[in-house]
């Protein structure tokens, strides 16, 4: 399975927000169901971005979309599924590519984002880390 680059996934959310939009603009009734492409392709987002944040841009019921997206999984099982989220991850420094300075970017499922720039050797970076993470 490979992996969309956040990038690639930002440029087909975009995309797909404006076709979302010209199917809300062109219904012939306000009551209207969302098409079944309109939500496999909403779907298939949320395995490279947050639920949440794909549902808030398509203002979609977080749960309709997840539950959309287990239909959609059941249906194609060769379809990738939304990444775990991982734990604790401990890089080690073994060599001297830390001086010349780091930089972490972390991103919950929820969509918030915590960027971090550092030159320490070995910041204590694992109480913030672990904050973050589990903040909700």
């Amino acid at each position: 399975m490979s992996l969309v680059s956040h990038a690639s996934a930002e440029a087909e959310l975009a995309q797909l927000i404006e076709r979302f939009e010209h199917w809300r603009q062109t219904r012939s009734t306000r009551r209207e169901p969302i098409p079944d492409w309109l939500w496999e392709q909403a779907t298939q987002l949320t395995a490279s971005l947050p639920l949440a944040r794909v549902a808030k841009r398509f203002r979609l019921n977080r749960q309709e979309l997840k539950k959309q997206g287990e239909h959609y999984r059941q249906a194609n099982p060769d379809a990738p599924a939304a990444l775990p989220v991982p734990g604790f991850i401990e890089v080690k420094a073994e060599s001297d590519w830390l001086a010349a300075g780091m930089e972490i970017d972390l991103q919950r499922p929820d969509g918030a984002r915590l960027r971090i720039h550092y030159r320490a050797p070995q910041p204590p970076l694992t109480a913030v880390v672990q904050t973050f993470l589990e903040a909700r």
